[in-house]
């Protein structure tokens, strides 16, 4: 797989990420939701913080998480053009492209959806609002809208540790770029030896030919 194919796949899940995004951030109401299946519904959040709306430190860690994935970005394409570079799997390639494209896909919500819309308190949000957006530039609200509540358990209250408490599997709501990493991620691990075992492989194989090959030619 070469680069250009990698950046054409890094670019369909980065336009796609943000036309939802976009949708749902200029039709929905913050906290609406549309049920689409018992177990699947559109849901409309926003956090300040990381994949699957976890939080980082208000406004300082917000920056500080902000910078830390610019960097992130920098490294994971370096790693995605050496690893085209020395031909590496396919599948590494793929899951690299994945993890650069969810990483892109909320950074820009980060860097510039703050300036570019206005809130989604009571009303619906404005695109470029005439009096500026909601918060500063690097200090946007990541939009997700995945909610997959599968199956809720009320625990008994005898229940140790967990009596009386409710939990809803799978709880955290998510987007399409939360998906892209995920998928990434889990390519890497399930596909570990396929993809990090072809190039011990193919070096050892490279090292039976060279010996073959000196035996052969000392028998000549």
């Amino acid at each position: 797989m070469n680069l250009k194919k990698s950046l054409w796949l890094v670019l369909a899940v980065l336009v796609l990420d943000q036309a939802i995004k976009i949708y749902v951030k200029t039709h929905f109401l913050l906290g609406e939701y549309v049920t689409v299946f018992d177990w699947f519904k559109i849901y409309f959040v926003e956090n300040n913080g990381m994949a699957f709306g976890t939080e980082f430190g208000g406004t300082t860690g917000k920056l500080f998480l902000t910078g830390f994935r610019l960097l992130a970005i920098g490294g994971i394409f370096y790693w995605l053009y050496t690893s085209i570079k020395k031909k590496e799997s396919k599948l590494l390639i793929v899951a690299i492209s994945l993890i650069l494209a969810g990483a892109i896909g909320n950074i820009l919500d980060s860097v510039f959806y703050g300036r570019l819309f206005s809130d989604s308190f009571h009303h619906v949000a404005q695109f470029l609002p005439e009096n500026g957006g909601y918060a500063p530039w690097f200090q946007g609200r990541v939009v997700d809208m995945f909610y997959f509540p599968l199956f809720d358990i009320h625990f008994p209250q005898g229940f140790p540790l967990l009596g009386g408490k409710h939990f809803t599997f799978f709880e955290p709501v998510f987007n399409l770029a939360d998906s892209a990493i995920t998928i990434g991620v889990a390519i890497l691990i399930l596909f570990n030896k396929r993809i990090f075992g072809t190039k011990q492989k193919t070096s050892y194989q490279t090292e039976i030919d060279k010996v073959v090959e000196d035996q052969n030619n000392a028998i000549v």
